[in-house]
């Protein structure tokens, strides 16, 4: 089977990046793949794609049509603002949101490419083949997306403002759309009555070493972006803790636009011997099998490898309750919830965990549930809905 992926940033730190290298890698061991990529600068030994048969290919959209930007921000402006939302009116949408010029380059390389199957990686690059999809001669065109219906367009400040009805008609142009949750499967086909398959993300990493309650040492792990991974809830949740607390450590590792904001608010809270700032590392298991408990302190999630990872350390979680953790984690008995946005209840969730008689019998569970979201059984997964 010759199959394409179509992204955007490949060689850049990041969740879906990690994901998509581990599946295409898998692929490829009895496939012919190929990741056709908008990025500028290839980096092979990132994600060590370098020692895998996975080949690359790389695509550039040039800006300098003038009237077709005019037209097509136009078109844009008209859509949004007073048109009423229908088939129709979608089709006019498609033609500003991914201007014509960049459809027939897009359309003329993968037609070259004779291939069997076309994945859109992302929400966006999924809408780009949507809209060439009676332009192919591929027998399957499939949508992976990686944010959730509600990242998409309910959470404040959505990826797709004001384009549900765009999203519906367009998606529904597609063979297949891979959705990262039950949750959201019912979503897209309640609100707009997309069918999709769930398809979870594996676990990405190779486990080192094992998580220990002697460490007494909470972790959390994500990119400091505004009003997603909830630092801000945490330390807050962290500082009501520490209160009652004295033992008890919190580890946050990542980096963003957030990080001054966060350190600042750890000063404020006088928490400077209790709080640890770490940077993005490509050895994160050495922070994993230091800890005690991973906190997912997210007021939204795709499908957070985090959790998978911190489980496959044996790490107990205390988890926000976002639709996806509970589907992951609910029966499990590997941890806790807290109530999404709720500082009161997370420092409720950290004193529990903290004080668990039952964090062996949890660190247990952690593990299994981890073992089933192996590459191996991912990859089967995507074979049938490749094969469909």
């Amino acid at each position: 089977m010759k199959i394409l992926f179509y992204a955007d940033t490949v060689f850049g730190f990041g969740g879906v990046q990690r994901v998509l290298a581990v599946i295409a890698k898998s692929l490829s061991e009895q496939h012919d793949v190929t990741i056709l990529s908008t990025d500028t600068a290839e980096n092979l030994s990132m994600y060590d794609y370098r020692e895998s048969n996975v080949r690359f290919e790389y695509i550039t959209y040039y800006g300098n049509k003038k009237l077709e930007y005019i037209v097509c921000k136009t078109l844009s402006f008209i859509y949004k603002k007073l048109l009423p939302k229908n088939r129709i009116t979608a089709r006019i949408y498609s033609y500003s949101f991914f201007r014509p010029s960049c459809k027939k380059s897009l359309a003329s390389r993968i037609n070259k490419g004779e291939y069997d199957v076309v994945i859109g990686v992302h929400a966006f690059l999924s809408l780009h083949l949507a809209s060439v999809r009676n332009k192919l001669n591929v027998k399957r065109v499939i949508g992976w997306l990686h944010n959730s219906y509600d990242a998409l367009f309910e959470k404040q400040n959505p990826y797709l403002p004001e384009l549900k009805s765009f999203f519906s008609y367009e998606m529904d142009r597609l063979d297949d759309i891979v959705v990262l949750s039950k949750s959201d499967k019912r979503l897209f086909k309640e609100n707009l009555g997309l069918d999709s398959v769930v398809i979870y993300n594996p676990l990405t990493l190779e486990p080192r070493g094992r998580a220990s309650s002697e460490y007494k040492k909470f972790l959390a792990i994500g990119r400091f972006s505004p009003m997603h991974k909830g630092f801000d809830l945490l330390i807050r949740a962290f500082a009501k803790f520490a209160k009652t607390n004295t033992d008890w450590t919190l580890e946050i590792v990542g980096e963003g636009a957030e990080e001054l904001m966060l350190k600042q608010m750890v000063v404020e809270n006088q928490l400077e011997q209790r709080v640890r700032f770490c940077p993005f590392t490509k050895d994160i298991q050495w922070h994993y099998a230091r800890a005690s408990v991973y906190v997912l302190s997210s007021r939204w999630e795709g499908q957070p490898l985090v959790l998978v990872e911190a489980m496959a350390h044996g790490l107990p979680i205390a988890s926000s309750d976002l639709p996806v953790a509970k589907e992951l984690l609910e029966d499990r008995h590997c941890g806790t919830f807290f109530k999404c946005g709720d500082v009161e209840d997370m420092s409720r969730a950290l004193s529990c965990m903290a004080s668990t008689a039952e964090w062996a019998d949890m660190s247990i569970n952690a593990l299994q549930t981890s073992s089933l979201f192996t590459v191996e059984n991912i990859r089967q997964q995507w074979i049938q809905v490749l094969k469909h």
